[in-house]
């Protein structure tokens, strides 16, 4: 097995016990995050939003697959199912992603998802009726960055 796929590997079982430490430890210090929520976080950020998301999980399961790697790329699957805790809404989440690998570690990491699918999962009517406008998604990441950079100041 590529050092890269157990690398992944050890990330989503992480992810599945809710360890974001866990999951910190894979990523490289400069490591680049992207996703419809967070689309553009770097270094102790990335890491700290598996911290916080890990932190703040109820009703959680997570299942992976298809995780491939090479030396310099990877690929896996997961789905989440939770309860997003602004709404109290049930969530079930699939997601692509992305890797890229510098020094045995996550450099780059890109979940990919349908924003309007979640929002409609995660809040309702609203995330329904608008969640294909650029209008709900800047809030919702407006939204999703304080709530970060509130986590980060504990």
């Amino acid at each position: 097995m590529n050092p890269n796929t157990q690398l992944l590997q050890t990330f989503y079982t992480s992810f599945q016990k809710l360890d974001g430490e866990g999951m910190a430890e894979c990523y490289h210090p400069d490591v680049h995050f992207s996703d419809p929520v967070f689309p553009d976080l770097t270094g102790d950020n990335a890491a700290a939003m598996w911290k916080m998301l890990c932190a703040q999980a109820r009703d959680f399961e997570l299942h992976f697959h298809s995780i491939e790697a090479d030396d310099h790329k990877g690929r896996a699957c997961w789905e989440a199912r939770y309860c997003f805790s602004a709404t109290g809404r049930k969530v079930h989440n699939k997601v692509t992603a992305e890797f890229e690998f510098q020094d045995g570690k996550i450099i780059k990491h890109t979940d990919d998802f349908s924003f309007w699918k979640w929002s409609a999962m995660a809040l309702g009517p609203a995330g329904l009726i608008l969640g294909w406008s650029s209008l709900l998604k800047n809030k919702v990441q407006k939204q999703a960055a304080k709530g970060l950079g509130l986590y980060s100041q504990q």
